[in-house]
């Protein structure tokens, strides 16, 4: 039995198909089934029901890949224990982010982070912030980057910046006349919002006290901050954007961006690790140079924003 077929086993598990597993985990299908049969044939027992469509774990072959995990896990422990005391900053590392800071973060530090820590081996993957939370605790990331909400108060968090929302508005919008919106002045025109789950979005309905926020979804399911941009620059309602984003806009566009009203709803953007999380050196440097990558006046809380 080696960590080798532990991972292919897991990986089968997860991908539910051979082929989706062995791409996955950058081998070839007969590689990959050749080293799960031998997995098998040493424990006297069958993991994968093969007749079943998707592929389906046998009751017995349920314990063997929650039994694999553990020991993966304890692996990486181990390899992780010994980079840290080397005070390494190669690897991989594993990283899930907001789909509403992703597309404006990431493009920002990537190359930084690719010149400056040329041995590490980045993996992101954009997932909501419950996805983040659960696959941290199962080991399956080794950290987030998120905006800070009440619920993961067994995480340790490291602020990254903060970031204030803004109104996109089409012309049409009676918001477009503001100078700055109120939260009053949200009633007056229709909102394209995120699905329910998003805190993007349920941190700003909170903060405006939005009712009826769900005719949006009735419209529209499973939008994104982009989609509903195009909504509003074809002339239909407002949304909300972040202040990163503000920052990608060209300059045409940005005269469809208007102000909150003071106190500015505005978000903390954290990097999420789990309680046993060990490769502190290199996360240190990891938030150094995302930190550095932004704009100075957003690593802080100034008086005229109200954390969301």
């Amino acid at each position: 039995m080696t960590l080798q077929q532990l991972e292919y086993v897991v990986a089968v598990a997860e991908h539910r198909h051979f082929l989706k597993a062995a791409e996955a985990c950058r081998v070839t299908q007969p590689t990959l089934s050749a080293m799960v049969q031998k997995l098998e044939e040493e424990l006297g027992v069958k993991i994968f029901d093969r007749r079943q469509k998707p592929l389906a774990l046998t009751p017995v072959g349920g314990l063997v890949v929650e039994q694999a995990r553990q020991m993966l896990a304890q692996a990486r422990t181990l390899r992780e224990r010994i980079d840290e005391a080397a005070h390494s900053l190669g690897g991989v590392l594993r990283i899930g982010v907001l789909p509403t800071i992703a597309p404006y973060l990431i493009p920002r530090c990537y190359a930084q982070l690719g010149a400056q820590l040329p041995q590490l081996e980045l993996h992101i993957a954009e997932m909501k912030t419950a996805d983040i939370k659960a696959a941290l605790l199962r080991g399956d990331l080794d950290a987030g980057i998120l905006a800070q909400i009440d619920g993961l108060e067994e995480m340790e968090a490291h602020t990254l910046f903060y970031e204030q929302y803004f109104v996109y508005a089409s012309p049409e919008s009676p918001l477009h006349g503001h100078s700055s919106v109120r939260t009053a002045d949200l009633r007056t025109t229709p909102l394209w919002l995120l699905d329910e789950g998003h805190c993007f979005r349920d941190q700003l309905v909170k903060f405006c006290q939005l009712k009826g926020a769900e005719e949006s979804q009735r419209c529209y399911k499973l939008g994104s901050i982009e989609t509903f941009m195009r909504m509003v620059e074809s002339g239909v309602g407002a949304t909300f954007i972040p202040e990163l984003c503000v920052m990608q806009l060209p300059e045409s566009r940005r005269s469809l961006v208007r102000p909150f009203a003071v106190p500015v709803p505005t978000r903390e953007v954290v990097m999420l690790t789990a309680p046993d999380f060990v490769r502190r050196t290199l996360l240190e440097r990891i938030i150094d140079i995302i930190r550095n990558s932004l704009p100075h006046e957003m690593l802080r809380l100034n008086v005229s924003q109200k954390s969301v």
